[in-house]
This record gives structure tokens, sequence and C-alpha cells, in this order.
């Protein structure tokens, strides 16, 4: 371990265009596209993100520990967030029928519709934002960047 008094290495001119690029970027498309589906949908871009996933999973339901998981908030955020889902009636909580302190995260008939109408406007967004500044063989390239340092693939 180096000691505390050890300067570290400052990034290259090179390094820190890429990180800063990566950063400015990936700030600039979420906002706007969280922008798009609140102007259009009144939903934020991290509830259409939980509705993505419970819209994705075989049985329309997943445990809130394993949603919390995939939409990388914290046991309290998803909480909250799911709080005003179900409050809006999008989702409902229902008892895990393994364990009866676990509750499940559901998807309703109100929440198919609304992910539905919700996907088409994110899915133009991101290719308006995003996918459009890149030829197909750049956005294979990219995929194959991304595999690389994805951190699960480490």
């Amino acid at each position: 371990m180096p000691a505390a008094t050890d300067t570290p290495t400052l990034l290259s001119r090179q390094e820190l265009a890429a990180w800063a690029g990566f950063l400015r970027v990936h700030a600039a498309v979420t906002r706007e596209l969280d922008a798009e589906l609140s102007a259009a949908h009144s939903l934020p871009l991290s509830s259409y993100e939980v509705l993505l996933f419970l819209h994705s999973a075989p049985s329309g339901m997943m445990r809130m520990s394993e949603l919390a998981d995939s939409v990388l908030l914290s046991r309290s955020g998803l909480t909250r967030l799911v709080d005003r889902l179900e409050g809006a009636g999008l989702l409902e909580r229902r008892q895990c029928s393994s364990d009866a302190r676990g509750f499940h995260a559901a998807i309703t008939a109100a929440e198919r519709r609304a992910f539905r109408e919700a996907h088409a406007t994110h899915l133009d967004g991101v290719r308006a934002r995003f996918l459009r500044h890149f030829s197909a063989e750049e956005l294979g390239r990219l995929a194959e960047l991304w595999d690389r340092i994805e951190p699960a693939r480490a």
C-alpha cells in the first residue's frame, strides 16, 4: 500500500479527455432523457428504469432487494421510489410466499400501459441523443469496449 505522502500520478491529457468526455456525455444524455420522459409521461428516468426491470421480469415481479441492486439504488432509495410508484398505481407490493419478511414489487395493468408509452419515447430519445452519432460498425466497437470495462465482467 502506498504511503499517505505519495502523490498520485495525474491523468495524461488523452486520459483526462476520455474520462471527462464520458462523464460529460453521460450527464447530458441522462439529464435530457429524464426531462423528456418527465415532460411526456410524468415519469422520471429513475421510475422508468424500475418499470423496465419489472416489465422484463418473467413473472412480472421482483424481490425488492433484487430490484434495488438492478437499478443501483440503496434499499431506502428504492423503497421511497416504490412508495411513489405504488401511490400512482403503477406497481404494487406483494408479500413474498417463501419469506414472510420479504416483499416483491409487481407490475400492474396501468404500469404496463405507462411503460409501453414511455418506452417508445425513451428509445427515440436514446437514438436521437446517442446512437445516431455512430455508424453500425462504431456501435459494435463501443459495445465491445463497454464489455471490456464492465465491473461485473472484470
